[in-house]
């Protein structure tokens, strides 16, 4: 087997082991995400199974002897000389590198937004715990209790009262 498809295969398998299906499945909502998911998982199960063992396993060698009874010594040598010199060429990765780059620029993008996410949601949610406190005490606060939280608002009223503007 070439080394190439071993590599495919192994990796294959690796990452079958690494996903976590069961969770995965946890977060879908409907009937119909879940038949899909079902199918999905069942086609990645045959596809892996098929790279374990259809391209896991040594081609059996050639019996060149078998075919020079039959055949005769001239042209299976020759066959035998022709099937050795094909060299299969290693494939190289130039793609790899030309996104490698930018990957981990987009990663670093990705965390910086996770963290800017992070604090806006810990912001929001003390706002809401705010807003909901503001909610519960909103019936019995007084004028008083409600500038001592927001200075600014008394300070605005208290500027239209000396102008004497009553927004008329």
């Amino acid at each position: 087997m070439s080394g190439t498809v071993k590599k495919v295969t192994d990796v294959a398998f690796k990452v079958g082991r690494t996903i976590d299906w069961d969770g995965m499945a946890k977060l879908l909502v409907s009937d119909e995400a879940r038949r899909e998911f079902a199918n999905l998982r069942r086609a990645f199960d045959e596809v892996n199974s098929q790279l374990q063992t259809k391209f896991s396993q040594e081609p059996e060698p050639i019996d060149w002897d078998y075919y020079r009874k039959g055949i005769g010594t001239r042209l299976v040598d020759m066959y035998k000389e022709h099937y050795e010199s094909i060299e299969i060429p290693k494939f190289v990765d130039t793609v790899t590198p030309q996104y490698k780059a930018k990957f981990d620029a987009l990663l670093i993008e990705l965390k910086e937004a996770e963290e800017k996410s992070l604090k806006e949601s810990e912001r929001l949610e003390k706002e809401i715990a705010e807003v909901q406190d503001l909610k519960n005490k909103l019936s019995t606060m007084t004028a008083d209790e409600y500038f001592e939280k927001h200075p600014e608002l008394k300070k605005k009223f208290d500027d239209e009262i000396r102008n004497d503007n009553w927004g008329y």
